[in-house]
C-alpha cells in the first residue's frame, strides 16, 4: 500500500485524514505532521494515525500531502527541499499556490499535483479538483483522483481554472453556511424556536441538494416548481432580487478569486 504523509494537521487536513480513515484506508499507511504536541496527541488518539516529524514523513511516505496555510509554506519547501532525495509525489492542497512554486524549490522533476478541496471531507461528500504540474504524469493524477474519490468527487481542471474553482467550491461551503444561518435568524424573528428552525432549515437545505444532484433539472427549472404565482415564495424572491443577493453572491465569487490569485502572486518572486 502507498503511505501518505499529510504535512498540516489544521482543518484541512484533519479533515483528509478523517475522510481516508472512514474510507477504510489502513492507519499504518497514513501519518501526520503537526508542530502543536497537544493537537498531535488529540488527532492520534482521535484516529489512531502516527505522528511524526517532516524529515520521518518524507523518508516514510511516497505521497506527501501539504495542507499548510500559504504564508506558512515557504519554510515547509525549504525543509522538504532538504529532505527528498528520491521521487516523491507531493500534493498541494494550499489554496491559490501554483504547481510552479513548489518545482521551483523542490528538486529537480519533482511530481506536483495541485487540489483545491473543501471542508465537507470531514462527512465523506467533498469536492476536490485536481491539476498536474509539469513533472505529475497520468499515474500520479490517477492516484491523486483516487484517494480523493474515497472522501467525495473529484474533477480535472486546468491549473488556469484553480482560482475560480478555489472561489466556488473551496470557499462555497461557508456561503452556504452563511445563507442557512442568515434563514435560522429569519425563523427566530418569526417566532420559530432556534433548534426547530435549524432543523426545518437543514434538511430544506439537504432535500434541496439532492434533487440538485440527482435530478435532470436546472436550478432555475426547480426554483420555479416551487415558485406559484401569486404565493408566497415569490414574494420571498422579489425581496431577494430588491436587495441585490444574486449580484452579492457573484461578487463575493469574484473578490474570493481575486484573493486566490493575490496568494499566488506574493510568491511569483520567491
Amino acid at each position: 500500500m502507498t503511505t501518505i504523509a499529510v504535512l498540516g494537521a489544521g482543518k484541512i487536513g484533519e479533515a483528509l485524514l478523517s475522510g481516508l480513515c472512514s474510507a477504510g484506508r489502513a492507519r499504518e499507511d497514513l501519518l501526520f505532521t503537526e508542530r502543536h504536541p497537544e493537537r498531535a496527541a488529540e488527532l492520534t488518539e482521535r484516529y489512531g494515525v502516527g505522528h511524526v516529524g517532516l524529515a520521518e514523513a518524507v523518508r516514510r511516505a511516497e505521497v506527501l500531502i501539504v495542507a499548510v496555510k500559504p504564508q506558512d509554506i515557504d519554510a515547509v519547501l525549504a525543509e522538504l527541499a532538504e529532505h527528498i532525495t528520491e521521487r516523491k509525489l507531493v500534493v498541494s492542497l494550499c489554496a491559490g499556490l501554483p504547481t510552479a512554486l513548489f518545482e521551483r524549490t523542490l528538486p529537480r522533476g519533482t511530481a506536483v499535483v495541485r487540489v483545491m478541496p473543501n471542508t465537507p471531507m470531514l462527512v465523506g461528500e467533498a469536492m476536490a479538483a485536481v491539476s498536474g504540474g509539469a513533472h505529475a504524469a497520468e499515474s500520479d493524477l490517477a492516484l491523486v483522483e483516487e484517494l480523493l474519490a474515497s472522501v467525495g468527487k473529484v474533477v480535472r481542471v486546468p491549473e488556469g481554472q484553480q482560482d475560480a474553482v478555489t472561489a466556488l467550491s473551496g470557499s462555497g461551503p461557508a456561503y452556504f453556511f452563511y445563507l442557512v444561518e442568515a434563514m435560522i435568524d429569519a425563523g427566530i424573528l418569526l417566532g420559530i424556536p432556534r433548534a426547530t428552525a435549524a432543523e426545518l432549515i437543514v434538511q430544506s437545505a439537504v432535500g434541496a441538494a439532492a434533487m440538485l444532484r440527482d435530478g435532470d433539472g436546472h436550478p432555475v427549472m426547480l426554483r420555479e416548481a416551487v415558485t406559484s404565482p401569486a404565493g408566497t415564495t415569490i414574494a420571498g424572491i422579489r425581496e431577494l432580487e430588491k436587495h441585490g443577493v444574486r449580484a452579492a453572491l457573484i461578487d463575493a465569487i469574484e473578490a474570493a478569486r481575486n484573493r486566490s490569485v493575490e496568494l499566488g502572486a506574493a510568491h511569483e518572486g520567491d
